[in-house]
């Protein structure tokens, strides 16, 4: 059984940085396609971030220069560095595996 623990959500100013964790068991995040998604409040999710077994990395137009997505394999987690966040970041942030495995959300607030 698959199972994803986000963490590193929280309140931070406009032009701030956080740091998203996903950690995994059951799978290995190495061996999978991995994701970070978000959904603000009304609003479609919509990908932020995507990381594949061969280190393939895809990012949502709005984050590309800004996030970065990235793995430790030792550690089973997968990490998602947001830097110069704004306003509109502001969003439940779900950490995916192979497209069908989702963590709980960890909400990102950025004030302005």
């Amino acid at each position: 059984q698959v199972q994803l623990v986000e963490s590193g959500g929280g309140l931070v100013q406009a032009g701030g940085s956080l740091r998203l964790s996903c950690r995994a068991s059951g799978s290995s995040v190495s061996m999978n396609v991995m994701g970070w998604y978000r959904q603000a409040a009304g609003k479609q999710r919509e990908l932020v971030a995507q990381l594949t077994s061969l280190g393939a990395t895809n990012y949502g137009e709005s984050v590309k220069g800004r996030f970065t997505i990235s793995r430790d394999n030792a550690k089973n987690t997968v990490y998602l560095q947001m830097n110069s966040l704004k306003p509109e970041d502001t969003a439940v942030y779900y950490c995916n595996l192979r497209y069908t495995n989702w963590g709980q959300g960890t909400q990102v607030t950025v004030s302005s």
